[in-house]
């Protein structure tokens, strides 16, 4: 039996993986900030991508799975990461990606899943 811990450090691999493929620069995996924890922050071009790796049995439980408390908190992050390291990275913006992860398939990649209220 796989826990669920093991299940989601998989997800990650996996989305990191697609993400590569798709030409993105990994910058850091599973990135605790004092706002809270980022799954994966990447970058493409001058794009800080912020991206929510989420693993069900179905795409849409999966895709259900981010919450709006969740996303708030990686608004904050983003914010914290743009004003910490934006320039040394070379971002100029974040973009807020979700991938969603289910068996036996190919994860699916949300661009832009949100925009920031403010």
């Amino acid at each position: 039996m796989i826990s669920r811990w093991q299940k989601g450090r998989w997800s990650e691999r996996w989305a990191a993986g697609l993400l590569r493929l798709k030409g993105y620069k990994i910058v850091d995996r599973r990135l605790r900030t004092p706002c809270g924890e980022v799954d994966l922050v990447a970058l493409k071009g001058a794009c800080l991508v912020i991206v929510e790796v989420k693993y069900r049995a179905h795409l849409a439980l999966a895709a259900e799975a981010v919450l709006p408390r969740q996303k708030r908190i990686l608004e904050r992050c983003a914010r914290y990461l743009l004003a910490k390291t934006g320039s040394r990275l070379g971002a100029d913006f974040v973009r807020f990606d979700v991938i969603l992860v289910t068996p036996w398939r190919v994860p699916h990649h949300i661009v832009n899943a949100w925009c920031p209220l403010s």
